[in-house]
Parts: structure tokens; C-alpha cells; sequence
């Protein structure tokens, strides 16, 4: 973290890693419910991989104020997800996933919640980067709030901007100094490795399986198992748990240059069309994969290395970042 290079290629890393995790995640989905090991895995993952990357949008949002950078939000996060939120409903009309071909536009399909609650976020900076830390305070107030909203779900992703929201105001917030003191640490690497070995045993022996609801913020307190207002306080608690993996993740990160370092910059394009091939491949084998660990995990490796190469960026460049 020495130099911006090795800023750079730090946070490359990160998003390569953590854009495997959400293909993995995915991947994994379907057979968690079968396998207590898939289980773990998916609810560790799921309980820090977005905040993560999320926080890591947040760090590179500081330029907000720049002349065009609205402009550019527009262009390179709205328009992608209207779309692919068409793109998608066509696919899930042709696989037969859904019955009918409707668009609509506001209820976005599958993993495109991130694309329409991140320009939320950036929208949301013009107020609450103002407040600096107190906003970040009304900010995780307005995240544990919206879960007593009962109509708060997946329309316009409103649940998600509001519940995921302050990840991408703490990571604005942050600075590359915050960041190099805590990957920096004398004891981060061992006390990261600590975090998420700790996170695997306590989710393996005591996560319930009926939990599954509050690691993906899409819906309200009343429809996860019925309101009661202790349900705030577990919020609050499920904030504390996923900052603390997350900064035991950080230190993990590498600084160096490797081959898939520069994946690190195409994430978008493995998070916009991951889904075409993962919905394929279940469709195609449902039950012979669920087991197979090792296939899961390389499955998923080439699905970002091929999604995330050069070619796949040139070819499709001009539908990912549509110029207006």
C-alpha cells in the first residue's frame, strides 16, 4: 500500500476474490439446503461478500463532486441495469423460469439489486457525505428502521440501499491511510486468519437454517419468521459481526501482481453475465453437481477468468457501457 500502484493492484485483488465468492455463492445456492458443508460456506460468504465489495464502491466514490460524475453514474450503473434487467427477463422467459415475458423494469431480477442500489448510494452522498460520521450513524439508524417496514422488499431494491447503505458510506469515509493502518497491523494477517476460521466454526455449528433472509437485507423484519422489536437489535449486531469479518478479510489481500489482478478491473462484466451461465449449467445438470466440490470451485474460477478476460470486454463493452 506503499504507492497507488500498489493501492491498485491491492484492490484489484479484492474485487477478483470477492467477485469469485459472489459466483461461488451462486454456484452453491441451490444444494446449501442439502450439504451442511455448502451451507457454511454459503452463509459465511453471504454474510460479508457484498458488504465488502460494497464498501470497496464506497472508496471510490469520492470523486462525487467532480463535474459529470453524476452523469457518469448514469451512464455506467443505470442504463447497464435497465438493460440487462430486460436482457434478463427474456432469459428467464426462454429457460422457462418465468411463464410469461414481462418487463419490469423495477423489480430487478436476481443479482441486478446491486447495480440500481448502487446508484442510490451515490445519490445518497450528495446528503450524507456532508454529515461525514454522524452520517454514517443515521445511516446504519435508517438500515435497522427500514426492517419495520413491512412493504419494504425488492421493489426498486429499497430494502437493500437502506440496509447495505452504510458499508458503502464507511468505505467513502475511509481513507487510504485507515486502510493501510489496518492491513498494515503488526498482527492483521494472523488475527484475519483468526476472524474468518472462527466465523466458519461459530456459522457451521450454530447458524440456523431459517436465517438465511437476514444476510440478504431484501426484505422486512415481518417477513423473515414475524416482526418483534428485538429484530433492530439483531441488525445492529449483524452489522458489528460483518465489519468485523471484513476487516479480518482485508489483511489477507495481497498487494502483488498477478494474472488475475487485472480481472480485478472487469468485475462488472463477470457480475452482469455470470448469471446467464450459472442459471444454464443448473438447469442442464440440477443434482450431479451438488456434491462435487471441486467442480463448484474450478466451475466458478473459469467463469471469472473467461467473463472477466479482454475479449469478453471488447466484444461486449458497448452493451455493458452504453454512451449517451
Amino acid at each position: 500500500m506503499a504507492s497507488e500502484a500498489s493501492r491498485s493492484k491491492y484492490f484489484d485483488n479484492a474485487k477478483f476474490i470477492l467477485i469469485f465468492l459472489v459466483v461461488f455463492g451462486h454456484m452453491i445456492s441451490p444444494y446449501k439446503e442439502q450439504d451442511k458443508v455448502l451451507f457454511t460456506l454459503y452463509t459465511v460468504i453471504f454474510l460479508f461478500h457484498m458488504p465488502a465489495f460494497i464498501m470497496i464502491s464506497g472508496y471510490f466514490a469520492k470523486g462525487y463532486k467532480k463535474k459529470g460524475y453524476l452523469l457518469k453514474t448514469v451512464q455506467k450503473i443505470l442504463i447497464p441495469y435497465f438493460v440487462f434487467q430486460i436482457i434478463y427477463s427474456i432469459f428467464y422467459f426462454l429457460v422457462g423460469k418465468e411463464k410469461t415475458l414481462e418487463f419490469d423494469l423495477f423489480q430487478p431480477h436476481w443479482s441486478l439489486w446491486f447495480l440500481l442500489s448502487l446508484f442510490f448510494w451515490n445519490l445518497l452522498l450528495y446528503v450524507f457525505a456532508r454529515l461525514k460520521w454522524a452520517g454514517l450513524l443515521i445511516a446504519v439508524i435508517l438500515g435497522v428502521a427500514v426492517g419495520y417496514v413491512e412493504n419494504a422488499g425488492s421493489f426498486m431494491s429499497i430494502s437493500r440501499t437502506f440496509v447495505f447503505f452504510p458499508y458503502f458510506l464507511l468505505g467513502f469515509l475511509l481513507k487510504g491511510d485507515h486502510i493501510k493502518r489496518i492491513i498494515g497491523a503488526k498482527f492483521a494477517v494472523p488475527a484475519g486468519v483468526v476472524i474468518i476460521l472462527m466465523t466458519f466454526l461459530f456459522f457451521g455449528f450454530s447458524f440456523p437454517q431459517d436465517a438465511v433472509p437476514w444476510l440478504l437485507g431484501d426484505t422486512s423484519y415481518e417477513h423473515m419468521g414475524g416482526m418483534q422489536l428485538s429484530d433492530g437489535l439483531l441488525r445492529a449486531m449483524q452489522y458489528g459481526l460483518t465489519l468485523i469479518v471484513v476487516f479480518g478479510f482485508l489483511p489477507l489481500i495481497p498487494s502483488n501482481q498477478y494474472r488475475i489482478t487485472k480481472i480485478g478491473e472487469r468485475t462488472l462484466y463477470v457480475y452482469l453475465f455470470h448469471g446467464f451461465i450459472i442459471k444454464s449449467i443448473q438447469a442442464i445438470l440440477p443434482n450431479a453437481i451438488s456434491e462435487n466440490y471441486i467442480f463448484l470451485i474450478t466451475f466458478s474460477f473459469v467463469v471469472c477468468i473467461v467473463l472477466g478476460s479482454y475479449m469478453i470486454k471488447k466484444y461486449t463493452q458497448p452493451l455493458v457501457e452504453l454512451k449517451i
